[in-house]
């Protein structure tokens, strides 16, 4: 089974890359074991002077990684051009924060005895990785563990090869040590046996709840740490008081955002009842007008998926949920002939008994829930096997936060669209998956958080 990348926009095939073999598995495990080691006698501003260096070259490489992303999932060049200048902000978070955020803390017990909280690596982390962020995703598990000296080996998404190994490449031209990161052309068999590998002690997931289930069970079997970033059904919540023209507006670029392949995407608008009327007039013409194109020509709105197998699989979730009851309110779907365009579509009246009302549509796909009050707002956001992220548009921004403290999910963005920040903890409740990436919680994750207690 080899990679292959496929260009969406042509449907053409790209470049295949080989699987390793086991020895070669094996050998970049031991560089790994050995960068362990040697940097547990280095000092953190070492490493960071490092990263310092290594989002430098993410910055001057910013088209070429965005180019490739295009090429590789279908990311539109500005939004690729975007998540490159996230990475590097991460990574340079990472080396100027992190070393503070590494000093020990002091604690005190048993009538002012003192003791100290020291943080130290664990070693290998295995990092499970997905198309839809093919740089960033990788940089919130490499940027933290980096710093504490944790070495990664990265399985990526095979339809991001090419991502994977430019990223890689990037990294030994920064300077990054030998063993501190590794790209693995591994099958799901292979990285099972990296994940069973007694010196890796974690593994960090992106990726579906189906996947999540497999890799937290093999890293529960090896009794080693793991952190799952799992999938969305995000509320996007309209009050009777919202400023509408905001609201819609950040409605359409929180749902499209690329693609619509977004585990924080806003894949549901509940809307109370007084301002609902206003508000699917307004998406309704958006939806309907926008433009369909080339990811890599700048006047693209919205780019292709990242796979035909993405068309066909959402499709079929939009004809399940319409012969449940669902209807229409903007009608789309696939686009024929060349590339894996889906034009966006959006659903309302989808009611508890319908698959739909439970399930992540990862694509332009849209459910309006209409609600007569803030109390229906929360039981309905709350009525979900996700919690990742979600919104809250209101003018009153003491009843925005009450409505949004109530939400059960990781993250809530009040008159804005979710997003990624490297200050702010990222992750989820629920079907979501555990842990935390980016801010000091990432750092901590794969962490031992070592307490010396004096006498």
């Amino acid at each position: 089974m080899a990679y292959k990348v496929i260009n969406p926009y042509s449907g053409k095939l790209v470049k295949e890359y080989e699987l390793m073999s086991d020895d070669e598995i094996a050998e970049k495990l031991n560089q790994a074991e050995q960068f362990y080691k040697a940097q547990k006698k280095v000092p953190v501003s070492q490493r960071a002077n490092k990263l310092l260096n290594f989002a430098e070259i993410l910055e001057k490489n910013q088209d070429k990684l965005a180019n490739e992303a295009a090429i590789n999932m279908g990311k539109k060049i500005a939004e690729g051009r975007g998540e490159v200048l996230l990475c590097a902000n991460l990574v340079r978070y990472y080396a100027e924060k992190g070393p503070s955020l590494l000093e020990p803390k002091p604690y005190e017990y048993a009538n002012g005895k003192k003791a100290l909280l020291e943080h130290h690596s664990i070693g290998i982390v295995a990092s499970i990785e997905p198309w839809n962020f093919p740089y960033s995703q990788v940089i919130r598990v490499l940027a933290p563990n980096y710093l504490l000296g944790n070495p990664v080996v990265l399985k990526h998404a095979g339809i991001v090869a090419g991502c994977a190994k430019l990223l890689e490449e990037l990294a030994i031209e920064a300077g990054l040590d030998d063993g501190a990161f590794a790209n693995l052309f591994v099958s799901h068999e292979q990285i099972a046996e990296v994940i069973a590998d007694e010196r890796v002690q974690g593994v960090a997931l992106t990726g579906s709840e189906d996947a999540g289930r497999i890799i937290a069970g093999q890293a529960g079997k090896s009794l080693i740490k793991s952190t799952m970033e799992l999938g969305g059904s995000d509320v996007f919540v309209v009050l009777d008081d919202a400023d509408l023209e905001l609201a819609i507006n950040d409605a359409i670029g929180a749902r499209l955002r690329n693609a619509g392949q977004v585990c924080t995407s806003a894949k549901r608008y509940i809307v109370e009842e007084s301002v609902a009327e206003k508000f699917i007039s307004g998406i309704k013409q958006k939806f309907t007008d926008i433009k369909l194109g080339d990811p890599l020509d700048e006047n693209t709105e919205l780019a292709p998926l990242s796979s035909k197998q993405a068309v066909e699989g959402l499709q079929k979730q939009v004809e399940e949920a319409v012969a449940n009851g669902a209807d229409v309110l903007v009608q789309g779907g696939p686009v024929e002939g060349n590339g894996y365009f889906f034009r966006p579509v959006v659903l309302t009246n989808i009611k508890p008994k319908n698959p739909a009302y439970y399930q992540e549509f990862f694509g332009p796909v849209a459910q309006v829930h209409v609600v007569p009050d803030d109390e229906a707002v929360i039981e309905l956001a709350n009525d979900s096997f996700f919690g990742l992220a979600g919104a809250v548009y209101s003018q009153n921004v003491e009843r925005a936060h009450t409505v949004a403290s109530e939400i059960e999910t990781g993250q809530v963005f009040i008159n804005r669209p979710s997003g990624a920040h490297p200050e702010l903890p990222f992750g989820g409740v629920k079907h979501s998956g555990y842990g935390r990436e980016m801010s000091d919680l990432g750092l901590y994750e794969f962490a031992n958080e070592k307490i010396i207690v004096f006498n």
